[in-house]
């Protein structure tokens, strides 16, 4: 009867110990890393709409598009069809659309290509203002826009070609860089 007792305490303590060493096993949760490719993405978004605001909790930015694709090398955002608002202390913020954009860093710096329309409706200060490029490069943290690129403003009854242009919407000003040539275009 001892060696039958021993026997039984022997697959109780045995139970136990397994039975233990299970919960202890299971209550660890499992560590996930993922891991990316060189050149693959680690998310992507559809139907994006983002608000940033300033320091005093009013809009500065407004970034929509219907896919965004985060890259973690080199931390670049691409967009496809985005649509950027810039407000500005003026009554009416600026609106950026273009078919393709690059984000870098967050939204330090965005990059848009490919039919780029830059329009603004007329305020007390300004009026009614469209700009088309193929490329334009946004800095909000500076307030800036800028190209390199052919850029053509469009003003009532004015229409302007240039070669490059730097923009600071903090104070609404618009600098063309060169070979600037104004074409007055009556309205009918």
């Amino acid at each position: 009867m001892t060696l039958r007792n021993s026997l039984i305490a022997f697959f109780l303590l045995l139970a136990l110990g397994l039975s233990s060493w299970s919960i202890i096993l299971s209550s660890k949760s499992p560590t996930i890393t993922m891991v990316t490719k060189p050149g693959q993405p680690d998310a992507i978004m559809e139907d994006v709409e983002a608000l940033i605001m300033n320091k005093e909790g009013k809009p500065s930015l407004k970034l929509e598009t219907p896919k965004m694709i985060h890259f973690p090398e080199n931390d670049i955002t691409e967009l496809m069809k985005p649509h950027v608002v810039i407000y500005r202390e003026s009554p009416e913020p600026w609106h950026i659309n273009a078919k393709h954009a690059t984000t870098h860093k967050g939204v330090t710096e965005i990059t848009f290509w490919d039919n780029v329309v830059i329009h603004h409706l007329a305020d007390s200060d300004n009026p009614n203002t469209t700009m088309e490029t193929t490329i334009l490069t946004i800095l909000p943290n500076q307030k800036l826009a800028r190209t390199k690129e052919a850029i053509k403003v469009i003003q009532p009854d004015t229409t302007i070609h240039a070669i490059g242009m730097l923009a600071n919407w903090y104070d609404g000003t618009v600098k063309l860089l060169s070979q600037a040539r104004e074409e007055y275009v009556p309205n009918s």
